[in-house]
Parts: C-alpha cells; sequence; structure tokens
C-alpha cells in the first residue's frame, strides 16, 4: 500500500459478507455461494475535512451499493475476475487515488477457513 499522504483519508469497507455465483463445479455454478469483501480507498479529503459537506467526499456508501449489486446480480467463474471487477468499479470514482479489493471465498479448500485474491489499483493526482 502506497504511504498515505497529508490529507488523503483511508476508507475501509470491512467484512462485507454478500452471495453470488463463484466457481467452475456444477454445484458452484447452480448454487450461490457466501464471499467476503474488504475494501481499502484512499482519496484527498482535505476539502471534505474543511467544508464538512458530503459533496466534497468520497461516498462510500455509493461505492457499497454498487459492489452489491454487481457481485449478486453477475456470476464469476474465477475469483480473480471478480476481484477485478470489484476493484474497477471502485476506479471509476475519479477521486480515487488507490484501492486494494481483497475476496475471500470461504470454505474454497477443505482444510482451509477461506481462500482469498487481492488486487489493487492506483492513480496519479
Amino acid at each position: 500500500m502506497p504511504r498515505q499522504e497529508p490529507g488523503m483519508a483511508r476508507i475501509r469497507v470491512k467484512n462485507l459478507r454478500l452471495r453470488t455465483y463463484i466457481g467452475i463445479k456444477e454445484e458452484e455454478i447452480a448454487n450461490k455461494q457466501d464471499v467476503l469483501i474488504n475494501l481499502t480507498v484512499l482519496y484527498p479529503a482535505v476539502d471534505a475535512v474543511r467544508d464538512n459537506d458530503i459533496e466534497h467526499a468520497l461516498n462510500y456508501r455509493t461505492i457499497t451499493k454498487a459492489i452489491i449489486r454487481h457481485v449478486e446480480e453477475n456470476r464469476f467463474a474465477l475469483l480473480e475476475r471478480l476481484t477485478q471487477e470489484i476493484l474497477d468499479l471502485v476506479m471509476t470514482h475519479d477521486a480515487v487515488r488507490y484501492a486494494e479489493v481483497e475476496v475471500d471465498k470461504p470454505h474454497a479448500l477443505r482444510f482451509a477457513e477461506s481462500v482469498s485474491i487481492t488486487l489493487t489499483a492506483h492513480r496519479d493526482s
């Protein structure tokens, strides 16, 4: 993760649990499964802090609703694809300077709590 510059806000969405079609096996294609999403976003918040105005802030509720809609309404063969599509959604917001998305698929392996994929993106200011 890049060094956090002064005036940059770090938003974290922790353990967003959604259900979607994820996987390549027959039972995965036929049945929704839980996925757990963790998201970290950095954006410049100087104006939001100064003005105490939502118009100057990155609206994490809007971003989260878009993620929920996208994940629940689509099908994904690979965890990598799901993670990338969430990251792409977050990066459509011009204020986002850095984003990290981790998606866990609980019980994907017999003796593991979960398997996860993490992808990141950044843009210069």
